[in-house]
């Protein structure tokens, strides 16, 4: 199999296959760490969703902002991350992480010499666990038969309205989910995904990770498709490619085949044996830079693959973690949380909300996006979920952006933590410092005036729609992610760099002309779908993943128009690494 190209980390890097997001023009950008000095003229950006444990008793959330604590940032291989605070935290007790794994799912890891938890058998008949080549994987087509399911007591719904799914942006890992034929990598506009055809799969919901995505069907099935270098699939992918006749013709219109793995391109369904027969369904399912996770119908969250740190791949459970064993392969039991309701995912971290209105995190922490100061010898503890210290019982959504968080309470206030150089918090204290970061969570006073609807994280902005439909952006703005002139932006607001151009916007600026009921974010591009169901785009255009045919940068909002969505109504859209994926309801004819 042809070496693929190396991928890159959530941060301003191109994505490596093991982390987010990706950014890159002809050559790789250079990397915007933390530790970058605004001063500097950066040349430009790179590449790249048992017991509930209650907040620990003690201070008060503060509601009032505080200047940011300033971290020390440490030389790393993923830049745009600060050096772990030194301070240290206690960590409730936990119960062991790992639940084993059904037979036929996998099996567990021999010793602590081996680097995964688990070894999946062969999911399917058709490949029968060898690795053999095969030219094409039929979509879905590793769905395991229904299962009787034994009764339980719901708490979530499960998603039921079919979906069309529209996919653009570079595809050279399988992440838009096309198959592995010919012209599947660069799509330059949206384009009707088949595998993924509402009629005979039924998408109802989905989640964009930095290069893999995750879907649920109306009928419970977990689709996975993209790069599975750190197991974030939950399935075996093993596969050969099948050689090819060296006088053969390059050409690629003589192609037939990409050269990508099928068993990765392809939409394929996680076997039903991976989960416990007491499984009656799912609600959502959410995506990290390289781990997937699904709540269940009565509260349970499964997750697999892997978290990473400025110094590489860690792992998913703690006990692993520190064994060396760095990979989840299957679907697993994250058996400290129950009674969730909603789970929101960052580049490597996790938010859950639970029906108490209570919120837990975990993953990596090194940039303050758990709301805790994570110590260097206890990083591993926060692959546990720990309680976010928000007012007790008042969360009603939660919602996280590549190294910080949000959460909204019961009066619509929105609470903000983690990593804040470039002011992504909303918190303008500290934007423009290298090391800024907001160590727990504060109100987010700029948007104290605005009723937010739906609010998320790019990598160093954020963007919020109003239940009013106003769209709110701040936080980076050197390569259009802002969506307007920043020429009509107060010049107090603006941060410049070395040249006098504007790198940062300090408060959420409103973009015009524009009425919005949903708003996504990448690395450094936006999404809004607005109320009449037009998808609007702008920002990093590097691999077309804004969907104009275009990879200069889109410095205002702008609709997007070709003949596959321009009749349909969309309702929600996704920012990978380099691609995007728009979504509405299925028209029944």
């Amino acid at each position: 199999m042809a070496p693929r190209k190396s991928a890159a980390s959530a941060n301003d890097t191109k994505p490596t296959k093991n982390n987010a997001t990706t950014k890159s023009k002809a050559e790789p950008k250079a990397a915007d760490k933390p530790s970058t000095k605004i001063a500097k003229d950066e040349s430009a950006q790179a590449k790249k969703g048992a017991n509930v444990m209650k907040p620990a008793r003690g201070r008060k959330p503060n509601e009032v902002e505080e200047a940011p604590v300033k971290a020390p940032v440490a030389n790393t291989t993923k830049p745009g991350r600060g050096r772990k605070p030194k301070s240290v935290e206690s960590v409730p007790e936990t119960a062991p992480a790992t639940a084993p794994a059904k037979p036929g799912c996998g099996r567990k890891a021999k010793s602590a010499d081996e680097d995964v938890a688990e070894v999946p058998a062969a999911p399917t008949t058709t490949v029968a666990g060898t690795k053999r080549a095969a030219s094409k994987t039929s979509p879905a087509a590793e769905a395991p038969s229904k299962r009787q399911k034994k009764a339980v007591v719901s708490v979530n719904d499960a998603p039921t309205g079919k979906l069309d799914i529209y996919v653009f942006g570079a595809g050279e890992q399988g992440e838009l989910g096309l198959g592995s034929g010919a012209r599947v990598k660069d799509v330059q506009r949206p384009r009707l995904n088949k595998n993924l055809d509402s009629k005979s799969i039924g998408v109802a919901q989905i989640a964009v990770g930095g290069m893999h995505c995750v879907a649920l069907t109306h009928d419970g099935k977990i689709l996975t498709w993209g790069v599975n270098d750190n197991y974030a699939l939950g399935r075996d992918t093993a596969w050969e490619a099948p050689t090819r006749d060296a006088d053969a013709s390059d050409s690629e219109d003589d192609d037939e085949e990409s050269g990508l793995n099928p068993r990765e391109t392809t939409p394929t369904a996680i076997p039903s044996e991976c989960f416990p027969d007491d499984v009656a369904g799912f609600s959502q399912v959410v995506a990290t830079n390289s781990a997937s996770f699904a709540l269940t119908l009565d509260g349970r969250v499964f997750g697999w693959g892997a978290f990473s740190g400025n110094d590489g791949t860690w792992g998913f459970f703690k006990e692993d973690a520190a064994k060396g064993i760095k990979f989840q392969k299957v679907p697993a039991l994250i058996p400290q949380l129950s009674n969730i309701k909603a789970l929101a995912s960052g580049g490597d971290h996790v938010l859950a909300l639970d029906h108490k209105g209570y919120v837990f995190a975990w993953g990596c922490g090194e940039q303050s996006q758990l709301a805790h100061r994570v110590a260097e010898r206890r990083r591993f503890d926060y692959l546990v979920p720990n309680p976010v210290a928000l007012p007790k019982g008042k969360i009603q959504a939660i919602s996280a952006g590549g190294y910080h968080g949000f959460a909204v309470d019961d009066k619509g206030q929105v609470w903000s933590w983690g990593l804040n150089n470039f002011g992504q918090t909303g918190i303008s204290n500290g934007a423009g410092d290298d090391n800024a970061v907001i160590q727990r969570p504060f109100i987010v006073k700029a948007l104290s005036d605005y009723k937010i609807k739906s609010i998320v994280g790019g990598l160093q902005h954020s963007i919020a729609c109003t239940k009013d439909g106003a769209v709110l952006v701040w936080g980076r703005c050197d390569d259009g992610q802002m969506g307007v002139d920043l020429t009509d932006v107060p010049k107090e607001n603006l941060l410049l760099d070395s040249r006098e151009k504007p790198k940062i916007n300090k408060e959420p600026v409103q973009v015009p002309d524009l009425k919005a009921d949903f708003v996504a974010a990448g690395i450094d591009d936006c999404i809004a779908i607005t109320t009449d169901g037009k998808a609007f785009s702008w920002g990093f255009s590097d691999g077309y993943r804004t969907g104009h045919g275009t990879d200069e940068p889109i410095h205002k909002a702008t609709m997007i128009d070709n003949t596959a969505i321009r009749e349909k109504k969309l309702t929600w859209a996704g920012c990978g690494g380099q691609f995007s994926v728009l979504a509405g309801p299925t028209v029944q004819l």
